[in-house]
């Protein structure tokens, strides 16, 4: 199953919203969105700087983590940020793939 780092920042909108509903609250409406589409969580951390919050999920296919990204971005409470994470095998098979590519200017 595909998994994905998300990286989020709330707006103020959605940090009143964290304030008011604390962090186990956001954690369970992350785990109903996730199981709904028949993914999972594997970490949710919270943190200050520049992310707020930060998951680990896996998705059944790239495009129920799309749908999560645009139903969470058109709220409003956050700006997100997913980034695809692979494994040591499937690097090593990337790896071995052929690439016919040429360099501009080569």
């Amino acid at each position: 199953m595909p998994k994905f780092l998300i990286q989020a920042t709330y707006t103020p909108e959605g940090a009143k919203g964290l304030l008011e509903e604390g962090a186990s609250g956001r954690r369970a409406a992350v785990d109903q969105v996730v199981a709904g589409l028949g993914g999972q969580v594997e970490a949710v951390y919270f943190a200050f700087g520049e992310d707020d919050i930060v998951l680990i999920v896996d998705f059944p296919d790239p495009v129920s983590m799309a749908a999560v990204s645009l139903t969470v971005k058109a709220s409003g409470a956050l700006t997100t940020r997913a980034t695809p994470l692979l494994t040591l095998d499937e690097v090593d098979e990337a790896a071995r793939r052929r690439v016919p590519f040429r360099a501009p200017g080569r």
